[in-house]
């Protein structure tokens, strides 16, 4: 049987594609734009969240920027990075639900880094979720608080409706700012997000009654919910 010649057309169309792909081959561009699925940021917080040097999440974004995933606007002198649409959305939860499918070792991955050790909430209250359409039912029966750990900024660019704002690392000292006769709901990134995990245990352990949201803002944003937005901020 006489050997297949590939097009040079057919790769080079190919290769384009791939493109997406190989940008997406990276730990730290994935956390980028996990980061980003939480709204527009310029490159210093994304660093400074993502724990990389400001020169390496710069050379990151590059290489998303030029694979068409994220984009750029300047406002001032700041460059402001956002995904390119919401169809990388998808395509980057797509990816993380894939990976949890079929990877065998990923589920043991994710609870060591949330710190999960059991399924009992009698022994970890962490493990305590409620899904979207249960947390709207409880937010129109009044029977919810909801929380947004998440940094300040993320809160700004975008957060459900109603949520109180405060940053898991100051929740310690603002449990006054939490009603005591309903039960908190925090939220933050979404499922590979420890900030939530880390409330609901601080909560727990001051006597609130608390829970977490299964899913982050990323994964609200996808559902086609409300979002609401500090434009001041």
């Amino acid at each position: 049987m006489e050997e297949s010649v590939r097009s040079p057309a057919k790769t080079e169309l190919f290769e384009r594609v791939a493109r997406v792909g190989k940008a997406m081959g990276h730990p730290a561009r994935l956390e980028l734009l996990d980061l980003l699925g939480q709204g527009e940021c310029p490159v210093e917080p994304l660093a400074a969240a993502a724990g990389l040097r400001l020169s390496t999440a710069s050379a990151h974004l590059q290489v998303l920027r030029r694979a068409g995933l994220v984009t750029t606007r300047r406002v001032g002198t700041s460059i402001r990075y956002s995904l390119a649409g919401d169809d990388v959305a998808t395509l980057y939860a797509t990816q993380r639900a894939v990976a949890a499918a079929h990877l065998d070792d990923l589920e043991p991955a994710r609870r060591a880094f949330l710190g999960l050790t059991t399924n009992d909430p009698n022994i970890d209250p962490a493990v305590r979720e409620i899904s979207r359409e249960e947390l709207l039912r409880r937010v129109r029966d009044g029977n919810a608080t909801v929380l947004d750990v998440r940094p300040t900024r993320e809160y700004a660019a975008g957060h459900i409706p109603g949520a109180i704002s405060i940053p898991a690392d100051e929740l310690a000292d603002r449990l006054a700012e939490l009603p005591a006769s309903t039960t908190v709901v925090a939220y933050c990134r979404g499922p590979h997000c420890v900030l939530s995990y880390d409330a609901v245990r601080l909560l727990t352990r001051h006597g609130r009654d608390a829970i977490r949201l299964v899913d982050g803002m990323l994964e609200w944003r996808l559902a086609g919910h409300l979002v609401a937005r500090d434009d001041a901020a």
